[in-house]
């Protein structure tokens, strides 16, 4: 029984270990951002264009 719940203990130390890896381990500065993007997004709207969804 005491075998069980270690192997449980561990397995479930290797699951918290692979979600904190996958979340913190990224760019230090936080994601890149599109300047293309964001330049599309400041322009004006003249009417011309179709909506955005």
């Amino acid at each position: 029984m005491g075998l069980i719940l270690l192997e449980a203990l561990a397995a479930g130390l290797v699951f918290i270990l692979i979600i904190w890896w996958t979340m913190f381990s990224g760019r230090s500065k936080g994601e890149l951002h599109d300047d293309t993007e964001a330049e599309a997004d400041r322009a004006p709207d003249d009417g011309r264009s179709p909506p955005k969804p």
